[in-house]
């Protein structure tokens, strides 16, 4: 699994699909190459595909809050590539990682953690990183397999990414502190540079 050079994910909840090429093309402008859209809101696979149909080759587009294997077939008939799920499911990352794509369940604790990685999870999503905090991602890193993927979500800026980086991420999942419905599309490029900067510094 080869992951981006930059490891965010775009939480893109509430994505109108009218918005969905202008939010891709600044999203894809700064670097950024894995896109979520959450099921959870009306439109999301509309929005999705169109994301899919202009995303570039080395970007991944796919969806949030998949609770079922009826989620994953819906997304993956849409053109979507990512899984990202709050919660750990093992039947459904099993069925998202045989229809080929990467897997991020969220977890919160070790077990959570160790039965995705069972199920075929590429990547943890940590959720809610606000109650986690970088010191359990810290704790939860020292027993897990030495080279999985660790992403932080909920709450992440990047005046705390230091702290998430020092702690052992690899990543975060980047929601409303990056897109909210009626964003302009300046501010969206600004906070999304910014959380690159943040990385790259």
């Amino acid at each position: 699994m080869n992951l981006p050079d930059l490891p965010f994910v775009a939480i893109l909840r509430g994505l109108d699909p009218g918005d969905a090429a202008a939010v891709g093309r600044v999203l894809f402008d700064a670097g950024w190459r894995m896109l979520e859209v959450p099921l959870n809101r009306p439109g999301a696979l509309d929005a999705m595909r169109i994301l899919v149909d202009m995303a570039p080759p080395d970007a991944i587009v796919g969806g949030g809050t998949m609770l079922s294997v009826a989620d994953v077939d819906a997304v993956a008939q849409a053109g979507g590539r990512l899984f990202v799920s709050p919660n750990c499911n093992p039947a459904v990352i099993a069925h998202a990682r045989a229809a080929g794509m990467l897997c991020a369940p969220g977890v919160a604790t070790p077990t959570e953690a160790f039965a995705a990685l069972d199920a075929g999870a590429h990547a943890l999503k940590l959720f809610p990183a606000e109650s986690i905090g970088p010191a359990g991602l810290k704790a939860m890193k020292s027993v897990l397999p030495a080279a999985t993927p660790l992403w932080p979500v909920g709450g992440v800026t990047p005046g705390r990414i230091p702290a998430w980086r020092a702690a052992g991420a690899t990543g975060a999942g980047i929601g409303s502190q990056l897109f909210t419905p009626g964003v302009t599309l300046d501010e969206l490029a600004q906070r999304a540079a910014a959380f690159a900067q943040a990385w790259r510094a």
